[in-house]
């Protein structure tokens, strides 16, 4: 009968990943990578600013990005989740496709796709953005502008067209 400790041992097995495994380097460099080379759909890369880090500046970033501290300063993620932690202070204007406020933000608001206000969320300032959400309990002061998308803007754009075009003749 076979057991462990008569099984010859092959490279890329658990028994010899348990045996002779060196800590920190890698069990086969010639061996494809075990997950895709980029990020999978659901999983993105979050930047995080803690509680105790002050900023004083602009901070712009191609990644998402999540504030616990205190900000003074403009925020860019243009494609990329600003969130908003519940100890942060804000005192920015932002900028990102997405905006998550658990916290305190003060400025004008832009996201290319959605604002979300949490049930302890402060926001003073105006949000431009396509869709909002705000829940029981936050606080908001200021205006709010729903931008429609790209595609119904250049469809009312080109039946506009059509129709200038046709009372010229």
């Amino acid at each position: 009968m076979w057991n462990k400790d008569n099984q010859p041992e092959v490279p890329g097995t658990s028994a010899a990943k348990d045996s002779s495994r060196i800590p920190g380097t890698p069990l086969n460099a010639a061996a494809p990578p075990a997950r895709p080379l980029g990020p999978a759909p659901t999983a993105r890369n979050v930047a995080c600013l803690g509680p105790s880090i002050v900023v004083k500046g602009e901070i712009t970033s191609e990644e998402d990005l999540q504030i616990d501290g205190k900000v003074e300063g403009n925020i860019s993620l243009r494609g990329n989740r600003l969130t908003i932690g519940r100890g942060a202070q804000l005192n920015s204007e932002i900028n990102a496709r997405e905006i998550i406020v658990y916290g305190t933000a003060s400025g004008n608001l832009r996201a290319r796709d959605r604002v979300e206000i949490k049930k302890d969320g402060q926001v003073i300032g105006d949000i431009t953005t396509a869709r909002i959400s705000v829940e029981d309990g936050a606080y908001f002061k200021g205006r709010i502008e729903i931008e429609r998308s790209q595609a119904s803007s250049q469809s009312s754009k080109e039946s506009e067209e059509m129709l200038v075009g046709a009372g010229a003749n």
